[in-house]
């Protein structure tokens, strides 16, 4: 189980503050699928952030019982001067797996051949987005946090993220930022609709997704 407890987040702006987060809850159990809807900038990825625990809230706390993720669409985690070998044995070091593992993964999955080699600073925003998501397959984990960007790419791409995820992954919590009602509507069933700072849960995913389109 994921637990967030009224949290809060503001950024700075201008002279002050900017609040984003104004005391969202949310419980995740296992197995779930959540959605969290809202215009760009209404806190989705925000949120997302918390709960992997790349930022931290303002206040509020979140508990968690199950192992995360980091957010599948940011890789502000990567060492930019490390060739993407590199960063993949970094990772694996880390999480204690298999170096020779990941690796083989990640060179399937990723299809990016001799550029594994080169630092990933000089990758384009499309090569790091599918390093990013090996990467966070390659580690088998309870909830997985997925924001929208990283469903890009070609036709080929999207399908070989899509059984990987959601197929291979039926059983794991996840927890899904998207403006893409098709995928949101066939892979989640729960919703989270975030307005004014605010977390509006859904059981019913269609209500959500009306309610969200009328905005």
């Amino acid at each position: 189980m994921i637990r967030c407890e009224n949290i809060r987040k503001s950024y700075p702006a201008g002279h002050g503050r900017r609040a984003v987060l104004k005391g969202v809850n949310l419980t995740i159990a296992r197995g779930e699928r959540v959605a969290l809807l809202g215009r760009n900038g209404a806190g989705k990825s925000t949120l997302i952030k918390q709960i992997g625990g790349v930022e931290l809230p303002d206040s509020g706390r979140i508990v968690r019982h199950m192992s995360i993720s980091w957010p599948i669409g940011f890789n502000g985690g990567f060492q930019g001067s490390l060739t993407g070998y590199d960063n993949a044995r970094f990772i694996a070091r880390i999480y204690g797996h298999s170096y020779v593992d990941m690796r083989d993964f990640v060179e399937d999955f990723t299809e990016l051949g001799g550029a594994l080699r080169m630092p990933v600073k000089t990758y384009s925003s499309g090569m790091r987005a599918r390093l990013a998501f090996a990467l966070s397959l390659a580690i088998e984990f309870d909830c997985y946090l997925i924001d929208e960007v990283i469903l890009v790419g070609d036709q080929n791409f999207q399908r070989k993220c899509h059984h990987e995820l959601f197929e291979k992954r039926s059983d794991r919590a996840m927890i899904i930022a998207s403006h893409d009602m098709h995928t949101i509507r066939d892979v989640c069933n729960r919703a989270v609709l975030i307005h004014d700072g605010h977390g509006i849960t859904f059981d019913e995913v269609g209500e959500a997704v009306e309610r969200y389109e009328a905005l």
